[in-house]
Parts: structure tokens; sequence; C-alpha cells
């Protein structure tokens, strides 16, 4: 792992959560995005070397709608980056992790990612990120 690579927080008004986000952190939204694999909208908001990702979702059966639903807005997950993430999820398998993706997927942001299940990492979602070329 190279370094948290973002936070990601459910928001369920994602208009509002930027309005507030933007005037908490005192930079502006620098990109929004929709991943349709994961029913989520996205935003991202750069300070200094640290990124938050807002998601919002586009459905209601989706992830991030399941999980305000059962847990509220607040953190949902964060995330790593990795220099290979394929390399990495074949490690995490053969140490027993459970893994919610066993092969990466194209996420926000320019990334390839997968999620590690929270049941293994002490109740809190990892996703590994590695940045397309």
């Amino acid at each position: 792992m190279e370094k948290i690579e973002h936070i990601g927080i459910a928001v369920k008004d994602m208009e509002a959560a930027i309005e507030k986000y933007t005037l908490l952190l005192q930079t502006p939204c620098y990109k929004r995005e929709e991943v349709q694999s994961q029913q989520v909208v996205t935003a991202f908001f750069q300070t200094g070397p640290n990124k938050i990702e807002l998601l919002s979702a586009t459905h209601p059966d989706s992830p991030i709608a399941r999980f305000i639903e059962k847990r509220g807005e607040g953190i949902h997950h964060i995330a790593f980056e990795v220099k290979n993430i394929h390399t990495e999820l074949e490690r995490l398998k053969a140490e027993g992790f459970n893994l919610i993706h066993e092969t990466a997927m194209e996420g926000a942001d320019n990334m390839l990612i997968a999620f590690i299940h929270p049941k293994d990492t002490n109740g809190c979602l990892i996703e590994l990120c590695q940045k397309r070329s």
C-alpha cells in the first residue's frame, strides 16, 4: 500500500454536500463523475495531499443507497493507492481476505478499483485503487 488515496463519504443530497464541503475545505469540487457500474455519482475535493470523495446513489438499490439506508450518511470507505492492483488482490486473497471484487474494475477519477469486505477489516470498507495509465 502506497498511501491513503482518499476517504469516501456517502451523502443523500450531492448538491447540498458539495456546498457544505466547499465551505468546510475552502476549495471547490474539482471533478464530478458518474460511475454507472457502481450506480453512484462522485464529487472530489483536493485539500493538500488529501482527497475527499462524496458519493451519492443514482439508483435506490445501489450499494451507496443501501449503506445510507442501513447506517445513514457518513464515512463509507478508506481508499489506499497501490502500485499494482492485480498483484495486491492476489496477495490479499492468498492471505485469506474476503474480496468483494476479485478483479479490478473501472472506478472514478481515472482509477482501477476493488474492495475488501469490511468483515475482514474490523468493520471498515477498504478500497484499493491504482491510477490507470
